[in-house]
Order: structure tokens, then sequence, then C-alpha cells
């Protein structure tokens, strides 16, 4: 990425936000500021933002692209650590992202889902199958009951978009080669093709419109 990143501060540590009363929040949403309490949050572990409930504080110019890409104020975020700093305060409330730091919370903007699966393996055969995928940011799930496989069609051109879980209502989109990889491993299972993963079986097309000449 050419030019000065936006949201990378001049010092290898992220500057600190400007507080606004006693809560602490900053006068005005910035990714430096998100991106220091992000890195205090995160020292002891994985930021439990589920436990967060901070007063809104508007929104940042800040996109995630379907194809996983960060952007802030319209320019790529380059660095992948930070990338996966701002992913670990990621947060879903009714149908909206934010992110969210013990103290304030911003509204970001999402193409389709946050994640994207870029990889998997898959371990055993049939209802025996696990089938272990890896996010563009690191995250590691296996499809199970509680990290459910879904898939949406197209109503126009009937094109698969598939989904898996992550967490917290947050999905990983599984990217084109992974998904043709996936289909490989299909079976058919009371009238459906789809995936076995964890003891459950995926849905992926009726089995008719699959053998339909």
């Amino acid at each position: 990425m050419s030019g000065q990143n936006p949201v990378t501060p001049d010092s290898d540590e992220p500057q600190t936000p400007a507080v606004n009363g006693a809560n602490g929040a900053s006068q005005q949403p910035s990714a430096e500021g998100l991106a220091a309490a992000a890195k205090v949050a995160s020292k002891s572990g994985k930021p439990p933002v589920h436990l967060w409930n901070p007063p809104f504080c508007g929104d940042l110019d800040m996109r995630i692209a379907r194809d996983g890409t960060w952007f802030y104020l319209g320019t790529p975020i380059g660095r992948f650590e930070l990338v996966k700093l701002f992913s670990s305060i990621l947060k879903l409330e009714d149908g909206k992202y934010f992110l969210v730091t013990p103290v304030e919370k911003v509204g970001i903007t999402v193409d389709d889902a946050p994640f994207v699966a870029v990889d998997f393996d898959a371990v055993g055969e049939g209802q025996g199958q696990d089938l272990a995928f890896v996010t563009h940011v690191g995250d590691e799930i296996t499809a199970s009951a509680s990290h459910p496989i879904r898939v949406v069609r197209d109503e126009t051109t009937g094109e698969p978009s598939p989904y898996i879980l992550v967490r917290d209502g947050l999905e990983a989109l599984i990217d084109r080669k992974s998904f043709y990889r996936l289909i490989d491993l299909g079976t058919h299972h009371d009238g459906w093709f789809g995936l076995w993963s964890g003891g459950v079986f995926f849905q992926v097309i009726p089995s008719e419109e699959l053998l339909d000449p």
C-alpha cells in the first residue's frame, strides 16, 4: 500500500484516545483509539466482547469488503496484525456491526460477512467427518451444531453463498476454492445433498435439483 497508512501511528504503540468525562469514552471515534483500547483488552487473551455494553459513539468510516479486506477512510488497511486486532472486537447487534471496547461502541460497514474462510481440513469420513476451517484472520472453527454451515442461493441466478458461524452471530463467507473442495466431499441424505461435520448434516441443495438432467 502506498502513502501513509491512516490507521498506523508513527510509533509502534497505538495512540491513546482523548477521553470525555468520567466514562472514559473518546470524544470522537478514531481507529487509533480503538486499536489502543483493543490492544490493552487483548493482553490477557481474547477480548470478552460479549460482556461489554458501552454507549454508542457514532459511526466510523471503516468497511469490510466481501473478500475480507478492511478499509479505513477509503484506504485498505495493510497491516495484518491491525486487522486481526480490530476483528477481535467485532460485535453484531440487531443486524448491525460494531467495534466495541469497554467504553465505546462505533458502527462500521460490512458488505457481506465480516470474515472469510480461506481453507479447511477434512478429518474422517461419512458421518464421522469433521471439517476444520481457518479464516483470513486466523480464527479456527470446526463445523458443528455450535458452528453451523448455511448456504444462501441468489434468487435470480441461483448462485450459492456458503457461510460458517465463527462466534456470536458473526459468520465467515466460505471462499470459492474451499466451497468447490467441499462439494467433492458432499453426500446425499434425507433428500438433500450436503456435508457431514461434527455429527451434523448441513444441507447445501435439494438432491432432486442436483440430479435433474
